[in-house]
């Protein structure tokens, strides 16, 4: 089995994950603990399991500019994205989440032609925008009566966890070139860990854990150590071989994955504007991931 074929496997697994987490996460907030208390415990955790595992692992020494640009990934993969994805699913339902994340291929993009200097073309300029418009119809599409102005609120955190994902598979790819998995995710969570500390640990110590039941400790055992520890391994392990574009790709899975699991929990139920909008935003992938011989837009800066 080659590298590439077992990278993108790894990516498969890691959307399969996070497609389970839109449904396992929501069935423990708000009624049993409370999102930031969530985040403080999946983000320790997985602290504590990496600087577990780094020992098992070739010590490898990190130069102090790559430390730099690891907290800075962890402003973004951890810290940013860890509190707008629990506050936001929160408010919003695991469906309008999932669709509503597939927007992050564009994102990468776009990130992408401001950080890599990719160029784009006219082709893509109308898949970026089929996307959003897709990404609109569900930020904008709130429930009836007094949570219509929570669910936007949910949406919006969604949309803005989206980007921040984006910006971290970007700044997190000239690491992976370097170091190995372990080493990246180790230093990424210990940065990650102190800058959600403070807004976390006084949720956390006020929680009532003596009442939560057993399956809902499963399930927050598996936000923690798989959603995290698992999921975050796998999908640094294929940036390895594959690009952040290709990575991006996969995350139709989680959609798919969170919609049939909620349905068959009774979370959640598709709408027809769930269908549109998937369609508008996996069109819009489609356009930006093709390669025809088209002027590109050099101009766009």
């Amino acid at each position: 089995m080659n590298q590439k074929f077992k990278s993108h496997l790894a990516i498969i697994g890691s959307n399969i994950i996070w497609g389970l987490n839109y449904v396992i996460a929501k069935g423990i907030m708000p009624d049993f603990l409370l999102p930031r208390a969530i985040i403080f415990l999946r983000v320790s955790g997985t602290l504590v399991l990496f600087w577990i595992l780094h020992f098992s692992f070739p010590m490898e020494k990190v130069e102090p500019r790559d430390l730099l640009r690891m907290a800075l990934c962890s402003v973004f993969g951890v810290a940013v994205n860890q509190i707008l994805f629990f506050e936001g699913l929160n408010l919003t339902t695991p469906i309008n989440a999932s669709i509503i994340m597939t927007i992050t291929p564009m994102l990468i993009l776009i990130f992408s032609r401001f950080m890599l200097k990719e160029m784009i073309t006219y082709l893509k300029v109308f898949g970026i925008i089929l996307g959003a418009a897709g990404a609109l119809m569900i930020i904008l599409a709130a429930g009836a009566g007094d949570f219509r102005l929570n669910m936007f609120l949910g949406n919006f955190m969604i949309f803005m966890n989206a980007a921040s994902w984006a910006l971290y598979l970007v700044l997190v790819k000239p690491l992976m070139k370097k170091y190995s998995s372990p080493t990246i995710m180790k230093w990424i969570f210990f940065f990650g860990f102190i800058i959600v500390f403070p807004f976390t640990f006084r949720i956390t110590a006020s929680s009532s854990f003596s009442q939560i039941p057993f399956h809902i400790w499963m399930s927050v055992l598996f936000v923690i150590f798989i959603t995290t520890g698992v999921a975050y391994y796998l999908n640094n392990y294929s940036l390895k071989t594959i690009s952040p574009n290709a990575n991006g790709i996969y995350i139709y899975l989680q959609p798919l994955v969170a919609s049939l699991v909620a349905m068959m929990m009774g979370q959640d139920k598709p709408m027809v504007i769930h269908f549109i909008a998937a369609v508008l935003i996996m069109a819009g992938v489609y356009l930006i991931t093709q390669r025809p011989k088209l002027k590109t837009l050099k101009n766009i800066k």
